[in-house]
């Protein structure tokens, strides 16, 4: 596809990705005429989206009635990794291509499970508020020992979803001295170092999740798979909030049934003030607001992997398309 055929791009929620410290150069130079929104509410869309060729979109959702619309588009780029912001069907009887990018990610990802799970393992929070109040001041000895830490050597991590993500955190764990145990992605699954999810989750000190949220796995981690784990075991969560069913979490968290749990996902993001999980104040829960990926090498690497798919797109080349 010639360059010519590229005229003008719309970003539609670059405030969620860029806090002015990001080099835009790079996305800048692959479009000569670029529209530029910190965020753009549904009810703009159609107006933004008339004469736009390409489209930049984080978390903004475009589906059937808005692709149908856009008579000039011709590629979507999702600053993501999922897809499910973007109806693929209604993009693709539309002609119109879709892009993301994967594997962007990974390092700010795996720092921020093992953040999680040192913290949880070496009850980092109870040790700090310990000193702040004053706990350490009127202890008869040189230390405190009023919170028991676990090494994570030897411990058995189990990791449901081997991608990019996955294999990484694996990569960590086995130089932590831990042994790893990987999940089948289904009863299909054949693959003879995988197991079970009911087969593996007794097994496991620390459960990372590393998987798409799909119809089938939605509350993948339900009250029988907790009800499986050690009541001493730790559960991750850094993939997207639906996988885990968050009252029966809750609810296992509060009867000690499992460790404790590090999410940096919820189902609903942003979560109400009176968000259950957010309302619970137990020192074995460490929730984060969704910044795992969100280091400034990561989204930096984002929008410069932006920029060369629609250069590739341009030229008539495929990269990263989903549709």
């Amino acid at each position: 596809m010639p360059v010519s055929d590229i005229q003008s791009a719309v970003f539609l929620d670059l405030d969620s990705i860029d806090r002015d410290d990001l080099d835009l150069s790079k996305i800048n130079a692959v479009v000569d005429n670029w529209e530029w929104h910190g965020l753009v509410r549904d009810d703009q869309l159609a107006e933004v989206l008339a004469g736009a060729d390409v489209v930049v979109s984080n978390k903004v959702v475009l589906n059937e009635h808005h692709l149908a619309d856009a008579k000039n588009l011709k590629l979507v780029c999702i600053a993501a990794t999922g897809t499910n912001n973007i109806d693929l069907e209604a993009a693709d009887r539309h002609n119109v291509a879709v892009c993301n990018v994967g594997g962007y990610a990974t390092p700010s990802v795996v720092q921020q499970v093992f953040t999680h799970l040192l913290a949880l393992t070496t009850r980092f929070n109870e040790y700090t508020a310990a000193v702040k109040q004053g706990d350490w001041s009127r202890s008869r000895f040189f230390c405190l020992l009023d919170y028991p830490i676990r090494e994570l050597a030897g411990k058995t991590i189990g990791i449901v979803g081997y991608g990019h993500l996955g294999k990484a955190v694996a990569k960590i764990a086995e130089a932590f001295g831990m042994q790893v145990l990987l999940a089948k992605r289904n009863d299909e699954d054949k693959r003879m170092d995988r197991i079970g999810l009911h087969e593996l989750l007794p097994q496991v000190d620390v459960l990372s999740l590393h998987c798409p949220l799909t119809d089938q796995n939605r509350g993948m981690i339900a009250a029988e798979e907790l009800a499986l784990m050690k009541n001493d075991a730790v559960l991750i969560n850094t993939a997207r909030g639906g996988l885990v069913d968050e009252t029966a979490l809750l609810d296992a968290l509060r009867k000690k049934q499992i460790g404790g749990a590090g999410l940096d996902v919820l189902e609903i993001e942003p979560p109400s003030a009176g968000y259950p999980l957010l309302k619970a104040d137990l020192p074995n829960l460490i929730i984060t607001p969704h910044t795992a990926w969100a280091s400034t090498e990561s989204r930096q690497r984002l929008m410069d992997e932006i920029a060369m798919n629609i250069e590739a797109f341009k030229l008539g080349h495929i990269r990263n398309r989903v549709v």
